[in-house]
């Protein structure tokens, strides 16, 4: 990892060391806890400036490294990997490989102990965001952990509601938690259809839940993409704001 982020956390989990990164706002904690999910780009400055936006809305953010079965990598930047032919193949092939759901799911278990035991985080609900890849394992860890997740967030997700066995809709009937999705129009990996199949699933479990699309391309979070949309940005961090502030109690 880059010298320029901040001193990394140790999880040990099933298989390996994951390293991670934790945000919290200043002042006095406790704080209650939110498990966010990266996108396909990984650890790099954009990430790390989200999870202190993030932590200044009254929250102690955890942020592993979903990609730490591959091995140490450099800070990858969007607009070269986009600018290369195939450059997001390789991703997907060295990286996004090992990131299954069934693998960051067996992580997870390690992340929600490290929060557990964490002083500076409150007891009670914790919160799941994702990004991108990310927005699977936050539903999917709702679904898994229910009397755990109060509350997950979903942003710019991609296959959210297929026929893979792995689906996280098909864990809608075991969520507690309150859901908010946000797809992006113009993104081929959540049309229309699996919207509507997303929303249809989590009301016919009666999960409290939002489903809908903003006016950005698929990846619109980050600010070091070319596809970067400064509104729906500051947008999601007012949603967020008041998702933890209702359900978290930040």
């Amino acid at each position: 990892m880059s010298a320029d982020f901040p001193a990394s956390t140790m999880i040990p989990t099933r298989d390996g060391i994951c390293h991670s990164f934790t945000f919290k706002p200043t002042g006095p904690g406790p704080w209650p806890a939110v498990l966010l999910y990266m996108d396909a780009f990984a650890i790099r400055p954009a990430m790390m400036e989200l999870g202190q936006r993030m932590a200044d809305l009254g929250c102690c953010v955890l942020i592993p490294d979903l990609f730490y079965r591959s091995g140490p990598y450099d800070a990858m930047n969007p607009h070269d990997i986009f600018a290369t032919p195939n450059g997001f193949m390789a991703i997907k092939e060295k990286f996004m490989v090992h990131a299954s759901m069934a693998n960051i799911l067996s992580d997870t278990t390690a992340f929600l102990d490290f929060l557990a035991h964490d002083t500076d985080v409150r007891s009670g609900p914790v919160g799941t965001v994702g990004y991108c890849m990310g927005a699977r394992f936050a539903l999917a860890a709702a679904g898994t952990w229910p009397d755990r997740i109060g509350v997950c967030a979903a942003f710019h997700g991609s296959n959210l509601a297929t026929d893979d066995v792995d689906s996280p809709h098909h864990l809608a009937a075991k969520m507690k938690a309150r859901a908010f999705i946000a797809g992006a129009t113009d993104d081929s990996g959540f049309p229309d259809a699996m919207k509507d199949r997303l929303a249809a699933t989590l009301r016919g479990a009666g999960v409290d839940h939002v489903v809908e699309t903003w006016p950005a391309r698929h990846g619109w979070t980050f600010h070091d993409t070319p596809v970067y949309d400064e509104a729906c940005f500051e947008h999601h961090l007012d949603v967020l704001a008041e998702l933890f502030h209702d359900v978290l109690g930040a």
